[in-house]
């Protein structure tokens, strides 16, 4: 079937499509808290519906959509939410405006926050996910999942493919060196400390690390590795 212009579509009906979400939103924010196996938060629509629902606002129905999922926990705590549809709206409200980083720094340290070490590591992989689109600016979220991966769910694998993502990809003026130094401590804390020097002994040889004093440290955190 051929492709037909969005001319076609009569004005009503996206605009009862916004006033369907408007009242979706309403009635989510305003219920009463559903049972105990209600399944808290429903799969969002699709993108191309929601870009239609937009009416040409994609930036601003990206934030309804947001505070819509915000409200969804039912004040019964964000570890009852189904983390498969969060992530799904987590998306989508991502691809409606891809230069907002509230949808990230949400998974970080809201919703990744939780006990449940599968949801946190269901969040921390969407984290990294996104990264790809747009590391010179969401490398402080991926930062974070690092860090998480390491203290929170004492994985040092993961938390090196994190900190790894950061110094292959970030390398705009905007990311400070400490964030593309990570991957160099973890590989120390893992005692893979060939692998650590090389790293530190290449991001030392590159002139990448311009304050004299932060060079002054690493080439002593160098010669620490070489003696050990």
């Amino acid at each position: 079937m051929g492709q037909r212009s969005l001319s076609i579509v009569p004005r009503a009906i996206p605009v009862l499509l916004v006033l369907a979400l408007a009242l979706q939103v309403a009635w989510q924010r305003w219920s009463p808290p559903p049972p105990a196996a209600t399944v808290l938060l429903e799969a969002p629509p699709a993108l191309a519906l929601l870009r239609l629902s937009a009416l040409g606002e994609p930036i601003a129905l990206s934030r309804v959509l947001m505070f819509h999922v915000q409200g969804a926990d039912q004040g019964r705590g964000y570890g009852k939410l189904d983390y498969d549809n969060l992530e799904q709206w987590l998306t989508r409200i991502s691809d409606l405006d891809p230069r907002a980083q509230y949808p990230l720094r949400a998974a970080s340290h809201v919703y990744a926050a939780v006990g449940d070490p599968a949801k946190k590591r269901q969040m921390l992989e969407f984290i990294h996910q996104r990264f790809w689109l747009d590391p010179e600016h969401r490398w402080p979220s991926m930062a974070y999942a690092a860090i998480a991966a390491k203290h929170e769910l004492h994985d040092l694998p993961l938390a090196r493919r994190y900190a790894s993502a950061i110094r292959r990809q970030a390398s705009g003026p905007g990311v400070p060196d400490w964030a593309r130094q990570m991957e160099i401590f973890i590989l120390e804390d893992m005692n893979q400390i060939e692998s650590a020097k090389i790293l530190l002994g290449g991001l030392i040889a590159s002139g990448q690390v311009s304050d004299p004093q932060e060079r002054r440290f690493l080439l002593e955190r160098l010669r620490q590795m070489e003696k050990r």
